[in-house]
């Protein structure tokens, strides 16, 4: 029988590709970079004190690109390719087009989709790192710090979790789509790097005002919207289980972020906005593990629970836990993401529904992925508890290696170059660092009227006349 001409095969078409499914996973892996370019840029860019605006967004600029160069050249092959040893694969490039074009190890489309959709996963735990380190991080530093961290940790977690042969995916972990993998990664070792690279200036950790909320509104919101492709493109497929995932991803969301401005309203008498705005990270970052595979009532108590208890751990213990209060962690990403992380990877435990694991990892029979909740309403709760000690286990893992890692990287790069600016470097912020800051506002630009800094030179444009009031004539200025 033969097929129409859009879907006959062809050497651009080959029998195994499935271009809807392609489709949306280029789509999907496109709305995930836009949360970092340009919704982290924006969103650390302008949450942060006026002075320090260009550093914090060129920060999160520079990490989506580095990682990208590293990705290709050995990344992707260390946490998807040929086994080295159970928890991280044999460092390669991912060039050549004989390997880019054939089928991916999972899905119905090329290896050079897998790339680029995973490669937006390590640009943004990079990114989100970088908001422990807001306000004070030595640049130089950074720049060393993105290849050597994406190298030593996030390869181990995510081939030991995500791939295939990876030991913790073998013993069938959980984590649909990065709750371990990327944010308690990232809240982890953003707060371990918060901690060797020492605080911000003093005048800064007292009062650190957004310089614009508008604008941090608007990263958020495409940091939000961009979810939508975070969890939808994780079975790889254009499925009902997708659907599913993006759904969830949403109606967390919206809880969490309610009950935070809930909790803000009530004990502190006022809506934060920017309250709201962790409310709403919180969500996003409590559903990822457990997106497509938890029923929708699931993921409104997901949502309760990552509206309280990160509000909880920041605005109430962070002021009563010694070690919490030595490290200046600018963005909190130790309660947004790596205490957030944790209760989506444990409650992904506890609410994982059997019907709907199979619908993501297509196993034959429900042997593995069985909640602990459904392990007891179903008589197999050793299933259950099974679960939630490799849930565990994985939390563990992590935690372990990003300290380690984290700590050792930390200590290597301070052998070549100082982790924390200098003092005057940081009374001074962007100017000191770039030579360029972030808004010129009635004359505060004058000293960038050169032509490094604008596209035309000062001669290029016209004069403004000025009245000479005693003699009734204008002259040019």
């Amino acid at each position: 029988m033969s097929l129409p001409s859009n879907l006959a095969t062809d050497d651009a078409s080959p029998d195994w590709l499935n271009k809807g499914d392609n489709a949306w996973q280029l789509t999907a892996a496109t709305l995930v970079g836009l949360q970092s370019v340009p919704g982290l840029v924006i969103l650390y860019g302008s949450i942060v004190k006026k002075k320090w605006a260009v550093n914090s967004a060129f920060m999160a600029l520079y990490a989506f690109a580095a990682v990208l160069v590293c990705w290709v050249g050995w990344g992707y092959q260390m946490s998807f390719g040929n086994t080295l040893v159970p928890f991280l694969g044999k460092p390669n490039v991912a060039l050549d087009e004989r390997f880019l074009l054939s089928r991916a190890f999972l899905g119905y489309f090329p290896n050079a989709t897998m790339i680029y959709f995973q490669g937006m996963f390590a640009a943004i735990a990079l990114i989100l790192i970088a908001g422990g380190l807001l306000g004070r991080m030595n640049f130089h530093a950074w720049m060393l710090f993105v290849p050597l961290w994406l190298t030593f940790s996030y390869t181990i977690v995510a081939f030991s979790i995500w791939c295939p042969q990876g030991w913790l995916s073998k013993q069938g972990i959980i984590d649909y789509s990065g709750g371990y993998v990327i944010h308690l990664s990232a809240g982890v070792a953003g707060f371990t790097a918060a901690y060797w690279v020492g605080p911000r200036a003093s005048k800064d950790r007292e009062r650190f005002p957004p310089n614009n909320i508008l604008l941090m509104l608007a990263g958020a919101g495409l940091l939000w919207m961009g979810w939508t492709g975070f969890n939808g493109g994780d079975p790889y497929s254009v499925s009902i289980d997708a659907s599913l995932a993006v759904l969830n991803t949403h109606v967390c969301t919206a809880t969490s972020l309610l009950v935070w401005l809930l909790l803000d309203i009530i004990f502190f008498g006022k809506p934060s906005v920017i309250g709201a705005t962790q409310g709403m990270i919180t969500g996003l970052v409590c559903i990822t593990p457990a997106a497509g595979v938890v029923q929708g009532w699931a993921a409104i108590w997901m949502g309760i629970v990552s509206g309280s208890i990160p509000w909880y751990t920041m605005m109430i213990l962070h002021k009563r836990i010694w070690l919490l209060k030595q490290v200046d962690d600018t963005m909190a990403v130790f309660h947004t993401h790596a205490i957030a992380g944790t209760l989506g990877g444990l409650l992904t435990g506890f609410f994982a529904e059997p019907k709907l694991s199979r619908l993501f990892y297509l196993v034959p029979e429900w042997q593995h992925y069985i909640g602990l909740a459904y392990g007891l309403e179903m008589g197999r709760a050793a299933d259950g508890f099974k679960q939630m000690g490799i849930q565990l286990l994985g939390f563990v893992f992590v935690v372990g290696v990003n300290i380690i890692s984290t700590s050792i990287i930390c200590n290597l790069i301070k052998l070549v170059v100082p982790l924390r600016l200098a003092d005057d470097e940081l009374q001074t912020g962007d100017d000191a660092i770039h030579g360029e800051e972030a808004y010129a506002l009635w004359g505060d630009g004058e000293k960038f009227e050169s032509k490094l800094n604008s596209f035309y030179g000062a001669e290029e444009f016209p004069q403004p006349a000025r009245k000479d009031a005693s003699a009734g004539h204008v002259e040019m200025i």
